[in-house]
């Protein structure tokens, strides 16, 4: 079968892809030799897919489901693979070639062997006040403590790589410098503080929550980070922001969100408030940055409730 990769990881890789860079057209002969070093069948490529690897539903040589995801080094693999190692399918994907290291280009960089979920099927399709429930009990599995020497990027490291970006897009762009000053001013005072480190999904929201046949909700897609569980549950305050921005009363529903996420998972609200205003900034000027006004006028609108 043809391994095209779907418009959506095309569009998305083009706005992050360094010059030079072109693991977009070595992918399908990538995908390719994947599959067939493991014996699989491809059955399709999901689409739209996601925006950082390219995703097939395969069957293994004895016939049982399952995803191939082929991701580029820049999307960190590597890490991905850690952290679902060490969650081992408590409430996140479980990964199938595990042992296969030690089989000819089996475990080649970025290319993951999952236990095949059921990918048009998130949380994100039930009722808001039910998907944030079941939302935030996956998350809640998830937040355990990081391995010995763990491999991971910890929240410091991640925010300020961050930071100098949004200190280039405030400096260029005036209209979000007080809004950019306030987030960098929350970050600094929420490190300033010692606080718990687990491992965090670092990407966390509805749509990264998929059903599942060993258990009913499984997240997918981590881009994981150890640091406080408030900075994951930030991602998941500002879920479906363009029904926020819509809404008449979506400040105050948004204030409603952060209590009730805050007091169901045991964190202290003021720091989930700013690592949401923190996080909402970051992903408002990066949307600026590559073109995607639309997405960062909701965000930064978002951001100013905060």
């Amino acid at each position: 079968m043809a391994f095209e990769p779907p418009r959506r990881l095309i569009r998305a890789l083009g706005e992050t892809a360094p010059d030079g860079d072109d693991w977009l057209a070595k992918l399908p002969e990538a995908a390719e030799r994947a599959v067939a070093v493991r014996g699989l069948t491809a059955e399709r490529v999901q689409v739209p897919g996601g925006r950082s690897s390219l995703v097939v539903l395969v069957r293994t040589a004895g016939g049982s489901p399952a995803v191939l995801k082929l991701a580029p080094r820049r999307a960190r693999p590597g890490s991905e693979r850690a952290a679902l190692v060490h969650w081992g399918g408590l409430g996140a994907v479980q990964v199938h070639d595990e042992g296969a290291e030690g089989a000819e280009g089996a475990s080649e960089e970025g290319v993951l062997l999952l236990e095949r979920l059921h990918p048009d099927v998130s949380v994100r399709s039930l009722p808001e006040a039910k998907a944030l429930l079941e939302a935030a009990g996956t998350l809640r599995r998830l937040w355990v403590e990081p391995p010995a020497s763990h491999p991971f990027e910890t929240v410091a490291e991640r925010t300020g790589r961050q930071a100098e970006a949004m200190r280039v897009g405030a400096a260029a762009d005036a209209e979000v410098a007080p809004l950019v000053d306030a987030a960098l001013a929350a970050r600094a005072e929420l490190l300033a503080e010692p606080s718990d480190q687990r491992l965090l999904h670092g990407t966390f929201r509805q749509s990264k929550v998929l059903a599942g046949d060993r258990m009913p909700w499984l997240a997918v897609g981590p881009d994981p980070v150890v640091g406080e569980t408030a900075f994951d549950l930030a991602r998941l305050v500002r879920d479906r922001v363009e029904d926020l921005i819509a809404q008449p009363s979506g400040a105050s529903t948004t204030r409603r969100r952060i209590k009730r996420l805050a007091e169901s998972l045991e964190v202290d609200q003021e720091r989930l408030r700013g690592w949401t205003l923190f996080r909402a900034v970051e992903s408002g000027v990066r949307a600026r940055r590559v073109g995607r006004e639309q997405d960062a006028e909701l965000l930064l609108e978002f951001a100013g409730w905060l």
